[in-house]
């Protein structure tokens, strides 16, 4: 076996002239290997025999499936380069080789693939439907080792995004790993000069709105909103970025990036709930502007008074949550948060696809062993019928429920709802009404390009509970580990915020972020309205732009005929902060209210929060930055970094430069 190695490495050294007939004939002959493979009459191997040793040709045959179907591999993949790679792997026996390469082979020719597929296009064709095919990675393919015993779930599946500058001349003998060699690209099928990562293909939907507008003070002087404390557009950004794109404006909410991080505001005094901070700084990007920053800090009470805790897990297990990504990093995750409960915590698992089942009686998590042991059987498969599913975990939370005890429903999903709701509306609205019974939703988002963003966040929004999307195990710690208790024990439902602006001292402002979070000024006084809930310990971070009067940075002309007549002002506040909340279980709201005098100084924390949502205006193309651009969100991001023990703000200076860079190409 080593001396046909080595002859194949010495063959494959050399490197003879481009023959435009010989590269012709290597492509059909590839494609009638590929075809013979495809066409085998050998029946599906069991799963019990994804291990045998026959396993690297059922590998070959899904790596040549998946290099063939997808379009965005054409441009930086040679068909040519196909055959090397099948020689490197499979036993030289009964595959045709190029005449160059070829050696008699016993037993009859392959019959031929049907017409029209790529080997009977002509060479003209083959590059005009690769220069005609989207953008692709510029990448190499990764070396192939073939170990003894080698199974199909070790080869690639898609090629590496390494950017070479040779990638004709590395079949040195000493290739890494253990591999034979490297598949060479022919330079006629190299990677496109202008090829890029793509965006998932993707049917994912984005709950989100356009930007606010700048108001004038006059005429609208009250601004409202329910806070948000969700995480999810960071995640998904962070995502994004990692595959070497941008995000679209519609994955940036810009009050999810800026309340990803924890800030040091002041704990509440004595029994109160919350403690409000304001700060006031000029805006890095507009000169003419200010910065109001609120801070909101919910109290954290100690974690042995907490009380005991009813956890659904509603687990999507559909097809569509295939893959380490998805089921995978779920299993990790949830394995992590049982460290943290108590043992009279109870755990329940829940899961749908075709249909919705219990596999997991309320279980002590003392009992860690058995809830550990149905995590591991869980498997994916089937359609997803979700709002089965969401009936069942409320029918096993209600029947866990006991006096002075917390029940939530943790759903995790890729959002991909498709049997069951024909009706989103009518599901928000269960939803609502399951809410009222005190059990709370919470939605964990897994995997891309399907993730339904626009569900997930509106079955939070309404079941009471925070969104989140969980792209790495680091992600999952944050969540359900570090946060666990601001994420499961609420101190606070309803939190709604209201400023009310001094038109003598602001004469237009605009809320950066919240779009989809705003309230009608009525509804700030109606209990019966529904807004945000705060956990135990979370805070919530709100910052406006404001204009005083006469300044050069006023956006809107004075009307021709004024305004109505305004109440006198008093003294020369900026504007009025009013605070409502309901204790979980209660019925009547109770208020805080706070002047903003516009003399609180600005800390670290407060411009750290505003290079973040600078960085969020940047990746939506915000009209409001001027020239302000990445340099500015980089270095004002790295002064006020601050105390960062867990690396969380300097991970935020890396994804920008990050996007500085992809934004520049």
């Amino acid at each position: 076996m080593t001396d046909d190695l080595d002859d194949l490495r010495a063959a494959l050294k050399s490197t003879p002239a481009p023959e435009a007939a010989a590269k012709a004939r290597a492509l059909a002959l590839a494609m009638e290997n590929f075809d013979r493979l495809q066409g085998s009459t050998d029946p599906d191997r069991s799963s019990e025999d994804r291990q045998s040793p026959a396993a690297p040709l059922n590998g070959v045959r899904r790596m040549l499936s998946f290099l063939t179907s997808r379009p965005a591999l054409a441009a930086s993949t040679s068909a040519a380069a196909l055959v090397i790679g099948i020689a490197v792997i499979l036993p030289v026996t009964d595959l045709r080789l190029p005449v160059s390469m070829q050696e008699p082979v016993p037993g009859p020719a392959p019959k031929s693939a049907p017409a029209k597929d790529l080997a009977r296009s002509t060479e003209s064709e083959i590059s005009t439907s690769i220069a005609e095919a989207p953008p692709a990675v510029e990448a190499a393919i990764e070396p192939l080792a073939v170990p003894t015993g080698l199974s199909d779930e070790a080869l690639p599946s898609a090629p590496s995004a390494i950017a070479e500058s040779e990638l004709g001349q590395r079949m040195e003998s000493d290739a890494p790993g253990g591999a034979v060699g490297y598949i060479a690209l022919d330079p006629a099928f190299a990677p496109l000069p202008d090829a890029r990562l793509t965006q998932p293909d993707d049917s994912e939907a984005y709950a989100n709105a356009p930007a606010n507008p700048v108001k004038v003070t006059a005429e609208e002087p009250v601004s409202t909103f329910s806070i948000d404390v969700d995480t999810a557009s960071w995640s998904v950004i962070r995502s994004t970025l990692g595959m070497g794109v941008l995000p679209r404006a519609e994955q940036v909410r810009v009050e999810e990036m800026v309340n990803y991080f924890p800030y040091s505001y002041p704990a509440p005094a004595a029994e109160a709930a919350f403690s409000s901070t304001v700060s006031v700084m000029p805006t890095p990007w507009n000169p003419g502007t200010r910065l109001v920053t609120i801070g909101i800090q919910g109290a954290l009470p100690a974690v042995e008074d907490r009380p005991p805790l009813n956890l659904v897990f509603l687990i999507d297990t559909s097809g569509s949550m295939e893959g380490p990504d998805r089921l995978g990093l779920l299993r990790q995750s949830l394995t992590m948060m049982l460290a943290e409960l108590r043992p009279d915590d109870q755990i329940a698992i829940v899961t749908y696809a075709g249909s919705a089942g219990q596999v997991l009686a309320p279980t002590k998590a003392a009992d860690r062993a058995a809830i550990l042991a149905a995590l591991d059987n869980l498997s994916a498969g089937g359609s997803t019928a979700g709002a089965e599913g969401l009936e069942l975990a409320y029918r096993v939370a209600e029947g866990m429920k006991a006096e002075g005890e917390v029940s939530r429903i943790l759903l995790a999903t890729d959002g991909d709802f498709n049997v069951g709701i024909s009706d989103p509306d009518g599901l928000e609205a269960y939803v609502a009404k399951q809410r009222r019974t005190g059990t709370y939703l919470s939605v964990l988002g897994f995997g891309r390009g399907n993730l339904d963003d626009a569900t997930m966040q509106a079955l939070a929004q309404n079941g009471n509970g925070q969104a989140a999307y969980i792209d790495t195990l680091s992600e999952a710690r944050k969540v359900l580990v570090d946060q666990l208790t601001g994420a499961l024990f609420p101190i606070a439902d309803d939190v709604k915020i209201q400023v009310e602006w001094n038109p003598a001292t602001v004469a237009e402002y605009r809320l950066i972020g919240y779009e989809t979070r705003a309230l009608r000024r009525e509804d700030f006084n109606n209990d019966a309205v529904d807004a945000g809930e705060i956990g135990a310990g979370r805070q919530v971070t709100a910052i406006y732009e404001i204009t005083a009067p006469g300044s050069d940075a006023l956006r809107n002309d004075p009307l021709r005929y004024g305004t109505a007549a305004t109440a006198p002002v008093a003294g020369a506040e900026l504007g009025f902060l009013r605070l409502r909340w309901k204790a979980p279980g209660e019925d009547a709201s109770t208020l805080i209210e706070t002047p903003i005098t516009g003399t609180e100084e600005a800390t670290a924390e407060t411009r750290f929060a505003a290079a973040i949502a600078g960085f969020g205006q940047l990746l939506q193309g915000s009209v409001y930055l001027g020239d302000w651009g990445w340099d500015q969100a980089i270095d004002l991001a790295l002064s006020a970094r601050g105390d960062d023990p867990y690396g969380y703000r300097i991970e935020a200076v890396n994804l920008m430069r990050l996007a500085q860079s992809l934004a520049a190409n």
